[in-house]
């Protein structure tokens, strides 16, 4: 009887350690898929730092659209209005008419 009750402790003993390796084992998964969901190729990091990169890349965009904007309606002007082409050559370049004189102040 003691025989029995023996091999009837190992079969429990070894039932629990199996139990015991099964549950380290799904624990150690878990514990790998959040680690991996978190910092991963794929995971909620890289996809905070992309979201952020995106929306800086977006404005990035916005703006040189406005500049191009404004520079398409100065280079339109500068094409179709000839007061504004004289303006733009006296103001950047220094030119004047032939009985003109430039007054220039250091700044």
């Amino acid at each position: 009887m003691s025989y029995d009750n023996l091999l009837r402790k190992q079969v429990v003993s070894e039932i629990k350690k199996k139990r015991l390796i099964t549950f380290i084992l799904i624990i150690l998964s878990f514990i790998y898929l959040g680690i991996n969901l978190l910092m991963g190729d794929a995971g909620f990091l890289k996809y905070r730092q992309l979201s952020a990169k995106k929306i800086y890349l977006a404005n990035e965009i916005k703006e040189a659209d406005k500049e191009n904007a404004r520079l398409r309606a100065q280079i339109k002007s500068l094409k179709e209005n000839p007061f504004y082409a004289e303006k733009h050559a006296r103001e950047d370049f220094g030119l004047a008419r032939p009985d003109e004189y430039i007054f220039q102040y250091d700044r």
